[in-house]
Order: C-alpha cells, then structure tokens, then sequence
C-alpha cells in the first residue's frame, strides 16, 4: 500500500513539471530571445522603461504579453513648436507642459518605442509592448532640437521628425541640416513631411503667400500630378542624400490626403502615412490612415484622448555655427569616384580616409542614401572604409557620407555617384592607393 502511494505522489510531481516545461515552451516559441516563463513569473510587471536614446536593442514586450502580441495597440503623439511664450499658440505648447506630458505618458502606463520598432511590429519582425506610444514631432522648429530633444533624452524615449525640406536653414527658429545631422547621430528617426508643406489637396492652400507663390510655380512647371511627386517623392529622396538615412513614413501636412497623395504614398515606398485624427492603432490599421493626437496648448482634451487611446485630436534668427567639419570629396579617394556612373547593382563602396587626418577608428560611420547607417569595416593600416552593397542599387543617384572623429572634432565628407544597369561597363575593384605608401 505504502509503495502504492508513493508512486503517485511521484506521477503528481511529475505532471506538475511537465506542465511548467510546456508553458516555458509555449512562450519560448515565437522569439527564441524571450525570457523563459519561469523567469517571467518571477519577475514583477510595472510598465516596461524604454531603453535610452539611441535604441539599439529590440523592445521586449512584457512577458505576460508575449504570446498575444498582436494584440499589442499604439497610440501616435504630434507635437510642432514646444516653446515658452510663442506668439503662434495653434501649434505651440510651452517646455513645463511638454516635461509633464512625458511624465504623464509614463504615468499611464505606456512604453514609449521608436518609428522603426513600431514598423517592424507591424511587418511582424518584432514584439513591443502591449501599451505603446510613438512621439513625433512635425516641421524642422529649432525648439525641437533646444528643448524637447534634452527632455526626451533625459526621459531616454525616442522619437522621430517630420521635416518638410523648404523649412530647413530657412533661418528664424527653423533647424540647419548640422543639427539635423546632430539629432541623427544621436538616434533621431527622421522622416519626410513633404518639400512645401503645401496641403496635398489643394496645391498652395493652408500656407503663406510666399510658399504659394512657389509651389504655383511648380505646378506650373511640372504638372499637378509632377508638384504632386516632388512633394512626396523628391522630399524623400533630398532627406535620404542629404542625410544618409533611409526615410520610410510620411506625415501629410495637416492631415490632409485624396486617393492621388495616398497612391503617390505607395508609389515611393513608404512604409506608414500619418494624419492628424488621433486614434488607437493596431497591426491590422491601414498603412497610409494612421492617426495622430496633434497637441496643442489650447486643447488639453486632445492629451487626454491619448492617454485613454480613444478618437480624437484633429488640428485645423541667425544660423549657429557649423557642429561639423565638412571635407571636400574631390580631396579623398572614393570608389566610386565623385560623380561616376556605374553598371554594377552590388558595388563596394570604399574610400581613403588619409585626407581626414588622425582618425579615430571606432568612430568611422558610413551611410548611404536609400541604406542609412551600413555596417562598413574600417583598415586603420590603410586608412580606408569599405562597404559591400547589399540588396541591389535600384535608384539612379546615391550618395555617400562618411564621418569620424578626428583629435576630438567631428569630421565628415560625402560624395555621390550615379547607377545606369545600361552604362557600358568598367573595372570598379581596383583596390585604393595606400594611405602610406
């Protein structure tokens, strides 16, 4: 009877391992990285705190989630002009209420991801947390970079820029391209918000006269459906070669769109469109409708709508001196060369960074526009950095921005070459003089 009884009390204890083995494997499953589920049951469950600025890591979802994560929803913030005592109010809201807006998104229990954590999720690559915020910020105001960038770094959430290209180095409290190369550098997403911001229904409608006056001429020049492309399209294109970055979201300036603009969206390659009608996002949302809580000083209403994801928020000086040193291209030895057309679809790009001076090794970056930041390997004996293309060049321009730091400063150079599938061929592997010969 004894022996009876001791083996069930062994076939109990076994089922009950057998079962926490089961449930570690179910939500082991999908993300091989997933913390195990005893682990996850042992740990507590505030909201999880977004990693600091720039974010590198993949954002884990709260383990409890982690086997529903489409289930996960986001919430889109819009801010333009966060400034103490503006005279333009519509857009405005002053430094002590943006401190305590980030606060409060913390507060209520949100975790604040980056552009391209939400896109991933949405193309099913990644987990975010169930509760999620994305923060935006429209138009190229300097107030961005001088008081919201110190606040959201200190708060470690990062956030993206929607630029629109005739704002910058406009002078007044509009940024220089130095700080939004600055911004980039320190894990800025940023993004196109058109060339004009012109509504896109209404060719030169909701600007001013003199912006108008330039976009009628575009038209006049290119054809609605032309004007229509370079403010899509073409501000793309300038903030990727400008910046050497990969730009894949839109925002349509006052939220305003037609079936042309969103068929333009598509024909450019975005892969999210913003309006300005806060609302609660999910996986399934449709790509170029995703609503934003456009806040405002005036209606605090819209802030609050955003905290309890429900419908709402629609929203009718001098230059500093440059933060980086520019080199000219023509200087250093580039493969391709400046200017070059070439046949190859997967070239090497090099370069020799000799003309650069005492570079810092570990601080050798490469970006190419349409790629972003491309893993390239820096030689310190020969002084140059060299990247594998990797997909297929597609476009038919492409620039290349190499930056260092060189006895403390920031030193940068960039180049651009052309690709022509058609171009008759020639040898592009010839290895790089040394820089010591």
């Amino acid at each position: 009877m004894k022996r009876t009884a001791l083996l069930i009390c062994l076939a109990a204890a076994l089922s009950v391992t057998g079962c926490k083995k089961v449930r570690a494997f179910v939500h082991g499953k999908d993300d091989e990285k997933a913390k195990p589920a005893a682990a996850a049951e042992r740990a507590a469950t505030p909201t999880p705190t977004p990693a600091p600025m720039p974010v590198t890591e993949p954002v884990q979802a709260p383990a409890a989630a982690a086997h529903s994560n489409k289930n996960a929803s986001v919430i889109v913030l819009c801010y333009h002009n966060i400034e103490d005592n503006s005279k333009m109010k519509a857009l405005t809201i002053s430094v002590a209420e943006f401190e305590n807006q980030m606060q409060a998104i913390k507060d209520n229990g949100f975790s604040v991801i980056g552009m391209q954590d939400f896109l991933a999720w949405r193309r099913g690559e990644k987990e975010i947390p169930a509760k999620s915020c994305v923060i935006t910020i429209d138009d190229g105001w300097v107030s961005a970079y001088d008081n919201a960038w110190p606040i959201l770094k200190k708060h470690g959430y990062p956030f993206t820029l929607f630029i629109y290209i005739n704002y910058v180095n406009s002078g007044g409290k509009s940024m220089t391209w130095d700080q939004l190369a600055e911004l980039r550098d320190g894990g800025v997403d940023i993004q196109s918000h058109t060339y004009s911001h012109s509504s896109l229904k209404a060719p030169g409608a909701l600007v001013d006269r003199h912006t108008a006056d330039l976009v009628r001429k575009d038209v006049a020049a290119l054809g609605a459906d032309g004007w229509l492309r370079k403010e899509v399209v073409e501000s793309k294109k300038v903030l990727e070669k400008q910046l050497g970055i990969k730009a894949n979201a839109f925002a349509y300036p006052f939220g305003k769109f037609n079936d042309k603009a969103r068929q333009m969206v598509k024909e450019a390659g975005y892969e999210a469109a913003f309006t300005v009608y806060g609302q609660q996002i999910h996986a399934s949302s449709p790509y170029d409708l995703l609503g934003r809580y456009a806040i405002e000083v005036g209606k605090p209403q819209i802030f609050d709508s955003a905290m309890k994801m429900v419908g709402g928020g629609i929203v009718g000086g001098a230059a500093p001196e440059p933060a980086v040193a520019q080199l000219a291209s023509a200087s250093m030895i580039t493969q391709p060369m400046d200017g070059e057309t070439i046949k190859d679809s997967k070239p090497v790009i090099k370069a020799n960074l000799a003309t650069m001076g005492v570079i810092d090794a570990g601080s050798v970056e490469m970006r190419v526009s349409g790629f972003g930041l491309v893993p390239a390997n820096y030689d310190e004996k020969s002084k140059t950095v060299s990247y594998q293309v990797s997909p297929k060049l597609r476009d038919k321009n492409y620039t290349v921005i190499i930056s260092a730091k060189s006895q403390g400063k920031r030193v940068e150079t960039r180049w651009t070459f052309n690709f022509d599938p058609n171009a008759a061929s020639k040898p592009v592997d010839a290895p790089l003089p040394s820089a010591n010969p």
